[in-house]
């Protein structure tokens, strides 16, 4: 990463708190990155998008006192940086005291840095990600003739630095990487046309699906939706599959951070201790797993990570705070500003394929659209699209149906998660059995 080294990064941090300190600041904190990538997509064999991006910023807040200004800049020559830094010092002094405002204290700092190997460059070539997407959209339409067209094929890499320090004395950095390949196509025949898609992510490019493998997955799930049936409105057994139950659990994460918590605006407001899912229900954090998509050892504001349970024999064991949520609540960070780390929902001894047979007769969500969820009522409506069960065999695809429920009750009537971990993102679940929802055509 030869743009930006680790120590110009920190300098530019340093120059940032040392003129903070000067202009009178009580407390600062600061964060340079330097990111760049290569993203480029094609389809029908052409050429769409090619685009390079090389990216630097600084973001600096100061506190006067309990008044807090932020400020940001991507110059970072001194002269630029300190500049930003008057520009947020002018500002807090116009700003309305906070008695909560201020840093994490110095003792939650974090002090170890394990080698997480988040960072893996992938030294690939315009011309060989343009040829490894034209392989894996061409890998798609070979499968089958109803794959009438496609909405493309894309490789994507980036990788960057960032270095967080703050008035504690606190420097960390972290280097990391992500790489992607992704195709969608689209399938007609008689009844119409249908799309789906398929993709993979990774730390290491050496890690993702190859592309052809990629581009055949693409191309059954198409096909898999073609003519679709109607559902007959009633409750029936849901099962979300492993790539979009991780949106059940993003639901949780809402309604336990601290903002939706001291707003009062949360259906699980004062539950910390009580049962919300079936006793067999384990959810944790894991923020120190090597090349996984959400690991790190601080968070962002420099506080130490650890794993910990948020769920375990399904009652709430914890909530997810950051340091100044922490304070409007009475308790302490739970080292989550920035989000979760690596949210893992433990598996069940059962596959898909077992799922289904438990299930025996109900509906499948591969895709929810639309934005449904109240997290203050915890009222629950999506459009969805999957498939049809019977005797615990999938039988067609219906499509522009409805499910609906409540949170609380969806939670609490979980049966079952699978052990087909969908491990490309942060939030790490199986497919995911609800024994009943309502589902509207």
């Amino acid at each position: 990463m030869s743009d930006y080294n680790e120590a110009a990064l920190i300098e530019a941090a340093d120059i940032a708190l040392q003129h903070a300190r000067k202009l009178g600041a009580s407390e600062a904190e600061v964060g340079v990155s330097f990111g760049r990538g290569l993203s480029i997509s094609v389809r029908q064999a052409e050429i769409e998008t090619l685009e390079h991006n090389n990216d630097t910023g600084l973001a600096v807040t100061v506190f006067l006192g309990k008044s807090k200004a932020s400020a940001s800049t991507s110059d970072l020559r001194p002269e630029a940086i300190q500049e930003a830094v008057a520009m947020a010092c002018n500002i807090a002094r116009f700003t309305q005291e906070d008695a909560y405002a201020g840093l994490p204290e110095a003792s939650l700092m974090a002090t170890t840095f394990p080698d997480l190997s988040l960072y893996h460059p992938w030294d690939i070539s315009p011309d060989a990600a343009i040829e490894l997407a034209m392989q894996c959209e061409q890998a798609g339409r070979d499968v089958d003739s109803r794959i009438s067209n496609s909405e493309g094929a894309s490789v994507s890499t980036h990788e960057g630095l960032r270095v967080y320090g703050n008035s504690h004395g606190f420097i960390g950095s972290r280097a990391s990487s992500q790489h992607s390949i992704g195709c969608s196509l689209i399938a007609k025949d008689a009844t119409g046309m249908q799309r789906d898609y398929w993709y993979d992510q990774a730390r290491r490019a050496a890690d993702l699906q190859d592309v052809v493998t990629i581009g055949k997955r693409a191309a059954q799930r198409t096909l898999a939706r073609l003519s679709p049936q109607t559902v007959t409105t009633g409750h029936y057994p849901v099962l979300f599959s492993a790539e979009i139950a991780g949106s059940l659990f993003g639901q949780l994460i809402a309604a336990i951070r601290g903002g939706a918590l001291y707003r009062q605006s949360s259906f699980l407001l004062d539950k910390l201790g009580k049962q919300i899912f079936p006793e067999f229900m384990h959810i944790h954090e894991q923020p120190h797993l090597p090349t996984a998509m959400g690991s790190a050892s601080f968070d962002a504001e420099g506080v130490a990570t650890q794993a910990r349970d948020i769920i375990r024999d399904g009652i709430l064991q914890g909530y997810v705070l950051d340091t100044y949520s922490a304070r409007k609540l009475g308790m302490q960070t739970t080292a989550n500003a920035g989000g979760v780390h690596n949210l893992t929902v433990a598996p069940g001894p059962m596959d898909f394929e077992g799922l289904l047979k438990q299930m025996d007769t109900g509906v499948i969500v591969t895709e929810t659209m639309g934005m449904g969820t109240n997290i203050v009522t915890g009222d629950y409506s999506q459009g969805a699209a999957g498939f049809w069960v019977e005797n615990g065999t999938i039988q067609h695809a219906i499509d522009e149906f409805t499910i609906a429920g409540s949170l609380q009750s969806m939670f609490k009537d979980i049966v079952a998660v699978g052990n087909d971990v969908d491990l490309r993102g942060n939030t790490r679940s199986g497919s995911v059995l609800i024994q009943q929802m309502m589902v509207a055509a």
